[in-house]
């Protein structure tokens, strides 16, 4: 048996949390919240090539507050598989020879759920390495689930005991700290992002959003491309002055975009009749939006010049107007989670291992929480850019 907490079907919470959370937020952590600390029992590994790993430290994701909050789209319904443990930002130790990889090892892992973990031929995008793409995610002998920490059977970080197949796991070099090791997969995720825009030399950037996604494609925008100017949308301080650490080149708030973009790229700024939200003729040539609101994805668009290539790395909202994609024809690209096949020739997580070890990551991780602790640690996570934070965690050895 294991303490872990455990997400469980309950339309009446979802349905509450939709109606009230916007309002009253106390609402998404407390009555409205469809998670509970249960114990349980462990999943096992059972199968060649799979191994357990003991969780020390699980990062709290945007994707996983929307699953918690009900601003998750339906559309993903069928791709989990209730109830399960969440967690997919995870470092643990291995609890059992897997392959290669000795009992006591220190790993990483790639959640997605691919062809190659659930025992079935490799899919077109599997064969291809863009497993991010994987089209068996609900097939094969797990039960559904894009990614580990959605699934029944695999368990995740917010657990005291998970599995995972050899395909995931890479293993954390000595010295990088268990701090550095679980921002690994949110950096993977910026590697694909910033690989995904295909910045040519000397362009401008413009990300929208400070929090870890726009941090971190900051960082690996400004490390693996050739980019000009990047300039980055951030509303708190502590967000600016990271921004500025990991490589922007200026930093301007929500209410400044139009004007920064206008001055950094000499262009036309125009402004509607009845309302209409305003637009720039010129502007950058890559926009990255890291937040996925429809405010945030509104500004990019607008910003962008014609021709330019727009990167959805924050999952959309709705309400969205497309008529600068027409208008502008904008090339936009949605990017999620990484590949092992990334247009440098590795595997993002390889990538991202080395950007951990030499980037100024120390006080990223900005708070960690045992496990019963979930609603101060879910509380903090929502309020994390306004209190200075950009990653929470859950320390489960203190569980």
């Amino acid at each position: 048996m294991m303490l872990a907490l455990e997400m469980y079907r309950s339309p009446a919470k979802y349905l509450a949390a939709k109606a009230v959370g916007g309002r009253i937020p106390s609402v998404l952590t407390g009555p409205a919240a469809p998670l509970r600390l249960v114990t349980i029992n462990e999943p096992k590994a059972d199968r060649e090539g799979w191994a357990r790993i003991r969780p020390i430290l699980s990062g709290i994701c945007g994707s996983d507050l929307g699953m918690v909050f009900g601003s998750t789209k339906m559309y993903f319904s069928a791709v989990v598989s209730l109830p399960f443990v969440p967690g997919h930002e995870v470092v643990g130790e291995l609890l059992d020879d897997c392959e290669d990889l000795p009992k006591g090892t220190r790993v990483v892992m790639d959640s997605v759920l691919t062809c190659a973990t659930r025992g079935v031929e490799l899919c077109e995008g599997c064969v291809s390495g863009h497993t991010n793409r994987c089209d068996r995610i609900t097939v094969g002998h797990l039960k559904p689930g894009l990614q580990t920490g959605f699934c029944q059977d695999t368990g995740g970080g917010w657990g005291n005991v998970m599995i995972a197949h050899r395909s995931q796991l890479y293993a954390v070099p000595e010295g990088l700290s268990d701090e550095r090791a679980v921002l690994v997969e949110p950096l993977a995720g910026a590697v694909h992002a910033a690989l995904r825009a295909n910045v040519q030399a000397g362009q401008s950037v413009l990300i929208s959003g400070a929090g870890a996604v726009g941090l971190f494609a900051t960082l690996a925008i400004r490390e693996l491309t050739q980019a000009g100017r990047i300039t980055v949308v951030a509303k708190h301080a502590k967000q600016r002055e990271l921004a500025r650490a990991f490589g922007a080149s200026d930093v301007v708030a929500p209410d400044e975009v139009f004007r920064g973009v206008r001055r950094a790229t000499g262009a036309f700024r125009l402004k509607p009749d009845l309302g209409a939200k305003e637009f720039l003729l010129g502007g950058v040539d890559v926009a990255v939006d890291a937040v996925g609101s429809k405010d945030s994805i509104d500004t990019v668009l607008r910003v962008t010049k014609a021709g330019g290539r727009v990167v959805l790395s924050g999952m959309p909202s709705t309400g969205v107007d497309l008529s600068p994609v027409w208008f502008r024809e904008l090339e936009v690209a949605g990017t999620y989670a990484s590949s092992t096949s990334e247009p440098n020739g590795r595997p993002a997580f390889e990538t991202a291992l080395e950007l951990a070890a030499k980037a100024p990551l120390d006080g990223v991780v900005g708070a960690k929480y045992p496990l019963y602790r979930w609603r101060e640690a879910l509380d903090h996570a929502h309020s994390a850019g306004r209190l200075g934070t950009v990653k929470v965690a859950f320390d489960v050895r203190a569980s």
